[in-house]
């Protein structure tokens, strides 16, 4: 409790003189008008008068979110916008709060007046691109994004933001150029490496995307999810046995992944190995009963192996169940619907 009395003046000091500077750098910000024109429209008390109550509610603001009263600290802020709708500062506290109460379409509608109001603001361009990457609209966190790497070149997050949200645009040019440049910035990140390898792989340059994968590995270890990118490209590439020693890692680390069973089944097949193919599959199909693609794979490994068994009935109504569940769970198959008729007869 000591702590926070010494602490209360201090932040109202900085509030205050955050809110001061604001007003005092509003004017300074734009060209200034002629000297008669600075004489024939001076401010009016009352908008002066306005603008510091708006000021103070904004400090009271800090002070409440300061204490985790967020509902009584968006009333204020509210309040001070009212009594001035250009308070970039307001809003952006607004949005800051409104983020962490995970309300994310309120929290954007707040960081774009922000940014409005005050378009030399790093900080909220950059919240303002992080709340666009929540709620899925890639192409508003991009621009977010790119603005902010604009004002600020070094800006590592926000380079990484952009390439993250124009690789989910597939815009890949561009997801590679920001991820190069989130590289040279933190060359001893994994993120711009992985980024990189996605990117290659979107552009189905598998050579580029492994060697981008092994440099992510080395710099962040041995992770599943890295792990199984890579596994993935290798399969792209027809290197079969790279990717099933490399499944089987995973699967060691993670005994119920289903997707490093499902990617392992594949590479079975690829090797010919049937039965531990069927295996695999089923272990997919375990670890998540609606995976269509596992359901796909496990009925391609039952007809194989019913053709290694001299066209076992029951291996076929295997493999015919399974591809039923899977066109079920996903119904726009053509071929798969192919196959159904073909050894349906």
């Amino acid at each position: 409790m000591f702590i926070r009395q010494l602490r209360m003046p201090v932040l109202f000091s900085c509030a205050l003189s955050a809110g001061l500077l604001w007003l005092g750098g509003c004017a300074a910000s734009q060209p200034k008008p002629p000297a008669a024109e600075q004489q024939a429209a001076p401010e009016q008390p009352e908008t002066q008068d306005a603008q510091s109550q708006a000021v103070s509610l904004y400090v009271d603001a800090m002070m409440l979110n300061d204490l985790n009263d967020r509902e009584q600290a968006l009333m204020k802020l509210n309040s001070s916008l009212e009594l001035d709708p250009k308070f970039a500062l307001a809003y952006s506290l607004k949005g800051d709060i409104l983020q962490n109460m995970q309300r994310y379409e309120d929290s954007a509608a707040a960081y774009e007046n922000a940014t409005t109001y005050d378009p030399w603001s790093v900080k909220d361009f950059f919240n303002l691109g992080k709340v666009y990457q929540v709620l899925k609209q890639w192409a508003r966190a991009a621009k977010a994004y790119v603005t902010t790497v604009q004002l600020d070149p070094k800006h590592y997050e926000a380079n990484v933001g952009a390439a993250q949200s124009y690789l989910e645009l597939k815009e890949y040019d561009n997801a590679l150029a920001y991820a190069q440049n989130a590289k040279t910035l933190q060359p001893q990140q994994a993120e711009p490496e992985k980024l990189l390898g996605d990117v290659f792989e979107g552009q189905k340059d598998h050579v580029q995307a492994i060697d981008s994968y092994r440099r992510a590995l080395e710099l962040q270890g041995n992770t599943p999810e890295l792990m199984i990118s890579l596994a993935r490209a290798y399969l792209r590439s027809g290197r079969y046995s790279s990717a099933k020693e490399l499944l089987a890692d995973v699967i060691a680390m993670e005994p119920q992944n289903g997707i490093a069973y499902q990617y392992l089944g594949f590479a079975q097949l690829k090797l010919k190995e049937t039965q531990e193919a069927v295996e695999s599959y089923r272990r997919a199909v375990e670890a998540d009963q609606n995976d269509w693609m596992a359901r796909k794979g496990l009925g391609v490994a039952y007809m194989l192996q019913a053709v290694k068994e001299n066209n076992n009935e029951a291996l076929q109504a295997q493999a015919l169940e399974q591809w039923n569940i899977s066109l079920q769970l996903k119904p726009d198959q053509p071929k798969l619907q192919q196959l159904i008729d073909r050894y349906s007869k």
